[in-house]
């Protein structure tokens, strides 16, 4: 683990926000490694140089999330949203399966399971999801933490109600994967996109599956999907992938290049350490809050506040320089390594004037 004053010294080398932004569940910061590997591959693109780096970092990528994840990167597909990964998951259950889902949780975890049409889904809220598991539910899906408001679901219990049922389990990492550990061994399907709190940018989410790929069919496998990929690029893929790689889309080639070099920070902070910083200014924002008579909604140990009724000041927040949300009503803060004690005095100021 990375010590304090080394912490504090990578986040200043890599990160110079012009304004206090606090909305990494939205999309998180790009550090300056990533931004100039960015620029780097698009020079290759622009000057007609070979693209071969560009798949390596593909690979880089795959490896280093799946470090993050606890598994092997054998079990690590890449792919470009959580939604597509929950389609191909979706199609893998029998016609009239039941998935227990929570209640108002992200589109993209719920969706494709609706549009079946012919799947039982059920809905329940997050803090019922363990004991609503019940003997013929085919699919657990929840994510780890929830967009709106933070809450962190109750995995262990989660997992063992799912193990006592024989139900399968799908846990969407986005909100959590860069700021709590995980341990993507435990579920049978894990996924995440790249763009929040792993500080990448848009167009990667991964997928983590089972050794025996659960069941899954490849149906959005293209040429990248095959053993040999350079080999599969005309008619029928002739021999998939023996790995998860098998559930690959094709790379957004540029998202990589700044993706590795983000992961490869994550990395030399330690999630542990960015966990201990992100809740600490969670924490206290909780703390500023109920002194100035506010109640955020109940999120313990999680590093977004959300709190009711204040979502309107989020424009004037952002002409202020402080970026939030606003989701359905609800001023939304997110915060990540790059945040400071400061900037939560900041916002409280704001809210308090």
């Amino acid at each position: 683990m990375e010590t304090t004053e080394t912490f504090e010294s990578l986040v200043r080398a890599e990160f110079t926000p012009k304004t206090i932004f606090l909305n990494t569940a939205s999309n998180g910061l790009l550090p300056a490694r990533a931004v100039a590997a960015l620029h780097e591959a698009a020079l290759l693109r622009a000057e007609g140089r070979p693209l071969t780096a560009l798949y390596e970092d593909v690979e880089a990528c795959r490896a280093g999330y799946a470090r993050l994840a606890g598994v092997p990167a054998s079990r690590v597909a890449a792919g470009a949203s959580v939604a597509a990964h929950t389609g191909v998951i979706a199609a893998s259950l029998p016609a009239g399966a039941e998935v227990l889902t929570a209640e108002d949780d992200f589109t993209s975890v719920l969706n494709p399971f609706h549009v079946r049409g012919d799947l039982k889904v059920r809905s329940v809220p997050l803090e019922r999801v363990a004991e609503s598991v019940r003997p013929g539910t085919a699919l657990v899906a929840v994510s780890a933490a929830q967009s709106a408001d933070g809450r962190i679901a109750d995995l262990p219990a989660l997992r063992e109600a799912a193990r006592a049922h024989g139900a399968r389990t799908y846990v969407d990492f986005s909100q959590a994967a860069g700021w709590l550990p995980m341990d993507a061994d435990a579920y049978d399907f894990t996924a995440s996109v790249s763009f929040k709190w792993l500080l990448g940018p848009h167009g990667v989410a991964f997928l983590v599956v089972p050794e025996d790929f659960g069941g899954l069919t490849p149906m959005l496998a293209g040429w990248v999907a095959g053993e040999e990929p350079w080999d599969s690029c005309y008619g029928p893929v002739a021999e998939l992938a023996h790995s998860a790689r098998r559930f690959d889309l094709t790379h957004a080639l540029f998202s990589f290049a700044g993706l590795r070099r983000s992961l490869d920070l994550i990395e030399e902070l330690g999630v542990a350490a960015v966990h201990d910083h992100d809740v600490a200014l969670a924490d206290r924002f909780r703390a500023g809050l109920a002194a100035l008579g506010h109640e955020p909604l109940p999120a313990p140990g999680s590093a977004i506040v959300s709190v009711p009724g204040l979502g309107a000041r989020q424009p004037d927040l952002s002409r202020a320089g402080i970026e939030v949300s606003n989701r359905s009503g609800n001023l939304r803060a997110a915060f990540h390594l790059y945040n400071t004690p400061a900037d939560v005095d900041r916002l409280l100021a704001a809210l308090g004037g």
